[in-house]
């Protein structure tokens, strides 16, 4: 414990930097208490159909606004400070974490592009969401010749890696608009970036350098991997991507008098190496031993797990020494799409009976949608769906596939489509859990953390489709508490990142168990689903070829409404 008096006087922020807003919560050092906590809606959300001047954007592009980060240092940290009711004097670090991979074309100095007036109306300028997944063409061609090459970095992720990965984006960014790409000159991680802006020091966190950048055994893909893929681009890593790296619990640096002053604590105080959100919330799960997963459910699944063996696990995001915690095989894995299928569903297919008898009865959609399907036998919807509404991004890791439910007759109801999501997501999970034991990767116990931890039925049905005992993280804020986890040992409150999360985490084991009954009727509908996965992931190219031909009938359209160009 550090020198500087009692734990019980000392106070850590974290920051979770999510899909549409950012949450701030104060938390003791002693025992790991909330005191206060504070989240702030970005302004500009996400940008999915058009920038901010009015630009229309193609498909499957996914930008944020930088300075609506910025924003929520200035709202929701002093929120969360009086929340508290502490003495911001007491406060000893600061510690973020961030969706990933997110990132932010600078110049050297950290200026956005797009705060650039020359640069306002370029959609490659804007910050480059983690869904954002217009980059799976040059994905693909980043698979098709690393395998060719038989690259040794690429079984480590499983063999694939993501278009939604710091190399697809940036390929894009040079392909596509070159102008851009030049101007850039860094390319850099969201969770960087917002550390960047707190102490002034650029300092490359080890988790998504290796996770999402591919930096394994100290060393990113060479210049001539990346010149075989686009003369020119050799220079991608050195020029514009490589940086010191900082390890996870580590201090990055001190907060500056200009963040001092955004936020209302103290300058100078530590500012723990970034993070994301997915690994920084195991510890506050207390999940950071062998055989444990934690699921971090929100708008999408991250699946995190640290081991001390190291397996290649097919269609894995990726396997990092200390990727989670200092002397592990940290390992992830995830869904691209599940809580966005459930509000793409209530906010598109469900009458408007129902929302009159929600809004009667003071539920919300989903409320009313999880009581009516919580009241079904397993299997009586006749329904079985894939969830593949954002692509998959494991075990197939294809963004180029989509979602669909097979089953429905004219007898179907919102409630039974909205079942079978909800059990489709918990299939994609079951074959997560499966390829990882059949690697070599044992799993044992399944952790819940996100929003989506609070849907009792959702969670039963994990515990009964995965047949694992499904435990609950103790906390609504657990990216931000496993932020400020790693702000503690950034200060020296504590030795190293695995001591912390025994003081400060929180989990309720065993919150929900497998009932075998249930379970057994999952058995027969997982048959179902992997037939589904295998023909539609694997085989038929139909999903594909639908993308293609709404693209081209998109772009058609563009065409047609483009004003005509005049000498």
């Amino acid at each position: 414990m550090t020198s500087q008096g009692s734990t019980q006087d000392q106070y850590v922020v974290g920051v979770d930097f999510g899909t549409l807003s950012g949450r701030a919560v104060v938390v003791r050092v002693a025992d790991g208490a909330e005191l206060g906590s504070a989240t702030h809606a970005y302004p500009h959300g996400a940008l999915e159909r058009s920038l901010p001047d009015g630009t229309e954007l193609a498909p499957d592009w996914a930008l944020q606004v930088p300075e609506d980060y910025r924003e929520v240092l200035r709202t929701a940290v002093p929120a969360a400070v009086a929340a508290a009711g502490i003495d911001a004097a007491d406060v000893i670090g600061i510690g973020t974490d961030f969706t990933a991979c997110t990132m932010v074309p600078t110049l050297a100095d950290g200026t956005p592009l797009c705060e650039l007036p020359e640069h306002a109306g370029r959609p490659h300028a804007y910050v480059k969401l983690w869904k954002h997944h217009a980059a799976q063409p040059q994905a693909d061609r980043i698979n098709r010749l690393a395998a060719d090459r038989e690259e040794a970095w690429l079984p480590r992720y499983g063999g694939l890696i993501s278009s939604e990965w710091e190399l697809a984006k940036g390929l894009e960014l040079y392909e596509d608009d070159r102008a851009t790409y030049d101007a850039m000159e860094r390319f850099v991680e969201a969770s960087d970036w917002i550390v960047w802006q707190l102490t002034g020091r650029y300092v490359r966190n080890a988790c998504a350098a290796g996770y999402k950048g591919q930096l394994q055994n100290g060393s990113y893909p060479s210049v001539d991997f990346l010149e075989a893929l686009a003369p020119g681009f050799g220079g991608f890593v050195a020029d514009k991507l490589d940086q010191p790296i900082g390890q996870l619990g580590d201090r990055a640096g001190t907060l500056t008098a200009e963040a001092a002053a955004w936020t209302g604590l103290p300058e100078g105080i530590a500012v723990a190496v970034g993070n994301v959100d997915a690994h920084v919330t195991a510890p506050a799960a207390q999940a950071v031993g062998p055989g444990q997963m934690v699921a971090i459910m929100g708008t999408s699944t991250c699946h995190i797990m640290s081991s001390d063996i190291l397996r290649e696990v097919p269609g894995m995001c990726g396997v990092v020494d200390g990727g989670v915690v200092a002397g592990s095989w940290g390992y992830e894995a995830g869904q691209s799409g599940v809580g966005d299928i459930f509000g793409w569903f209530t906010e598109t297919s469900v009458p408007a009976a129902y929302a009159e008898r929600a809004a009667a009865a003071g539920q919300g959609l989903h409320e009313l949608l999880t009581e009516l399907a919580a009241r079904q036998e397993v299997g009586e919807h006749g329904l079985v769906a894939l969830d593949w509404h954002s692509g998959n991004r494991s075990v197939l890791v294809d963004h180029e596939l989509s979602g669909i439910v097979v089953g429905q007759t004219l007898a179907t109801r919102p409630e039974d489509v909205y079942r079978a999501l909800l059990e489709a997501t918990a299939f994609g999970t079951r074959v997560i859990v499966e390829t990882f034991r059949d690697s070599g990767v044992p799993v044992e116990e399944f952790i819940v953390a996100g929003g989506l931890a609070k849907n009792p039925l959702l969670m039963q049905v994990y515990a009964d489709v995965t047949r694992l005992p499904l435990s609950v993280i103790g906390s609504e804020q657990g990216p931000a508490l496993g932020s400020a986890i790693h702000a503690a040992v950034a200060a020296g409150a504590y030795a190293d990142v695995s001591t912390a999360a025994k003081s400060m985490g929180k989990v309720v084991r065993d919150a929900y168990l497998p009932d075998d009954a249930r379970a057994q009727v999952y058995d027969q509908l997982f048959e179902e689903y992997l037939q589904l996965h295998d023909h539609f992931g694997r085989r038929d190219r139909a999903m594909r070829r639908l993308k293609a031909i709404r693209r081209a009938a998109v772009e058609r359209r563009r065409t047609a409404s483009a004003p005509a160009v005049t000498s």
